[in-house]
């Protein structure tokens, strides 16, 4: 099998090209300059001259805050090219396996949050992730959303290498302890999707949610990888109004993740178990 990955140095696109092999999918990941996602037209050239059995789409705009600013950009990158994707990945009879985000969510309550719950962002990043699930949706093509959360690992820029970086220079950190949610290894995130898509899409579609147990705040977080690092830093739990952003964040991106398990086979990952992996690669790769 051979799978046309978009986004090719983030952190899920990275996992998928290190992973493909040992799942037997040759993975075809492509740049900027080979497929710019803010240009939705060229996204499905490449998927109208492919020659992959499969679509992943592992790249998106990020920068929630960045997003408020942006909006228009967000727009193209997470809804309008996800849409041309799809459509013509539709037009090919080509599955399409898209990551999206609990972002979709307004985060109120404390039940986790199931696959048909009713959707409300709270800011453009959440908004323009949801115009692409909905664009997707109407494509006509066989096609899975995995909403996932908290993404981290040993490259490019997340939560765990931040506290890392930070606890260098500090004694202490503040951090938002009224957030919950789960941290999600992008090595697992890969994995689920090349097991997707080798178990194919044509009755199995839809939207699914992935994410890391056991739930966690951020401050939680912060916690687990101060330990296994074996740092002295103390964190500080603070409230969400102590620490204002350009855009709000959900306080709930608990998940249920038993539509994946249940059609899949699929179980959520222990991030904790994902943070160590992730550790020993950091320490391996500067020693």
């Amino acid at each position: 099998m051979k799978a046309l990955v978009f986004g090719h140095g983030g952190q899920v696109a990275t996992e998928l090209r290190r992973r493909g092999q040992a799942h037997g999918v040759l993975v075809e990941a492509l740049d900027r300059a080979a497929a710019d996602l803010s240009d939705p037209s060229q996204c499905a050239d490449a998927i109208r001259h492919t020659d992959a059995d499969v679509i992943i789409n592992a790249a998106a705009y990020t920068a929630v805050d960045k997003a408020e600013e942006e909006s228009d950009l967000a727009q193209r990158i997470n809804g309008d090219s996800p849409g041309a994707m799809a459509r013509a990945a539709a037009a090919r009879d080509l599955p399409f396996l898209h990551i999206s985000t609990d972002y979709v969510f307004d985060g109120s309550g404390t039940t986790p949050w199931n696959t048909d719950d009713p959707t409300g962002p709270l800011g453009a990043y959440g908004r323009t992730k949801l115009d692409g699930e909905h664009q997707i949706a109407v494509a006509g093509g066989h096609y899975a959303i995995l909403r996932t959360s908290w993404v981290f690992s040993a490259h490019g820029k997340n939560f765990a290498k931040t506290i890392l970086r930070l606890a260098e220079t500090r004694d202490k950190l503040t951090i938002v302890a009224d957030q919950i949610g789960g941290p999600t290894p992008a090595a697992d995130i890969a994995e689920t999707l090349l097991k997707m898509a080798k178990a194919g899409l044509e009755a199995k579609g839809g939207v699914f949610h992935y994410s890391g147990a056991p739930d966690a705040s951020w401050a939680d977080f912060a916690r687990e990888v101060v330990s296994q690092s074996g740092l002295s830093v103390e964190i500080e739990d603070i409230p969400t109004e102590a620490y204002p952003t350009p855009a709000p964040r959900p306080l709930n991106s608990r998940m249920d993740c038993s539509r994946l398990e249940n059609v899949f086979g699929i179980q959520r990952p222990d991030w904790k178990a994902g943070l160590a992996e992730i550790l020993s690669e950091l320490k391996s790769a500067t020693s």
